[in-house]
Order: structure tokens, then C-alpha cells, then sequence
């Protein structure tokens, strides 16, 4: 099982990047799927999560309304559209997955087992 994450770059503040995430080795639409980030010096923080099918969606309060987190289940892969970026969203991103994952702690990164590499996003002012 293995998650690839890509589409990380350097972007201007008010620009826009897509994330995505591929996943292989089994299906994943059954997972809740998440994306989280690691700022320089911080601690990995919960971004945005789509819960199985896609029944429900959660962002962290820092990007609601600038990112859309989808998926595409029959390719296995999840996205983040990120627009109206800032300097502080600057930050290592990790997508993640796990089957398990309920509703309620769908923002809880110690719920999921499967890791992305993570992708660099950088925001200059």
C-alpha cells in the first residue's frame, strides 16, 4: 500500500497550487482521506479530510473557503485545490488514509496508518 503525494511548488501569495495524491496497492474508497501539513518548526497540523465516499468534508478553520479537498475513487486519487494562498500556509503537506477512521476524528492524524511522502508548498510574499 502506498500513497503518493505531488504538485507541490513555489507560489506567489494569492496564487493557487493543486495537490494531489495517488493511491495503490489496494482500493481506498472505502477510506476516510486527509490531507495534513508541517510548517518549519510546528507541529503536523489537520488541513482538510473527505470521509469515505465523499458523504462529508472537513477543513481546518485557517483554509476554509480557500482550499477543496475532492477525490476521484475509481482512480484512487485525492486532490487539494489551494487558491488565495498565503505566506503562512507555507509547510510540508502529507495526505493520508485509513479505513478505520471514523467521522469524529477524521482531524485526529494518530487514526491514520497510510503516509504520503509529503510535498513542499512554499508561499512567498
Amino acid at each position: 500500500v502506498q500513497l503518493q503525494a505531488s504538485g507541490g511548488g513555489l507560489v506567489q501569495a494569492g496564487g493557487s497550487l493543486r495537490l494531489s495524491c495517488s493511491a495503490s496497492g489496494r482500493t481506498f474508497s472505502r477510506d476516510t482521506m486527509a490531507w495534513f501539513r508541517q510548517a518549519p518548526g510546528k507541529a503536523r497540523e489537520f488541513v482538510a479530510g473527505i470521509f469515505r465516499s465523499g458523504s462529508s468534508i472537513q477543513y481546518a478553520d485557517s483554509v476554509k473557503g480557500r482550499f477543496t479537498i475532492s477525490r476521484v475513487n475509481v482512480e484512487n486519487t485525492l486532490y487539494l485545490q489551494m487558491n488565495s494562498l498565503k505566506p503562512e500556509d507555507t509547510a510540508v503537506y502529507y495526505c493520508a488514509a485509513d479505513r478505520s477512521v471514523i467521522l469524529s476524528a477524521m482531524r485526529d492524524q494518530e487514526q491514520y496508518d497510510y503516509w504520503g511522502q509529503g510535498t513542499l508548498v512554499t508561499v512567498s510574499s
